[in-house]
């Protein structure tokens, strides 16, 4: 049994139900998410998580997190170069040199809205 595989699937599951919880029209960032789970420090394995989302089985909005400067860090992960503005955009969320502006104000921290 990999313990380790496991421990990474429980922990996909819940950066998956934290995802699933930013609001249209809002971001979050990796270092958030990693945060609110109890494991600051870990926005790299959140990133890792949201890269592998599209095996989950259902939708969850990846193009909402944005690393700590509100840089899309994640945009060669879907697809196009600019599929996740895109998909920013579509939230009416503005896209300038690959960071959100506006991104102060567009913050969603779970550690304070759950």
């Amino acid at each position: 049994m990999n313990l380790m595989k496991n421990d990474n699937e429980g922990f996909f599951q819940k950066v998956y139900a934290v995802t699933c919880m930013i609001p249209a029209g809002r971001v979050s960032t990796y270092g958030a998410i990693g945060r609110y789970l109890g494991s600051a420090g870990s926005a790299r394995m959140v990133g890792w998580a949201l890269n592998n989302c599209h095996s989950s089985g259902k939708f969850i909005p990846a193009h909402r997190v944005v690393n700590r400067n509100g840089l899309l860090t994640g945009k060669h992960h879907f697809g196009t170069s600019k599929a996740m503005e895109q998909l920013l955009a579509n939230e009416n969320i503005v896209v300038e040199d690959d960071r959100v502006k506006n991104f102060a104000r567009l913050f969603w921290d779970p550690n304070l809205e759950l």
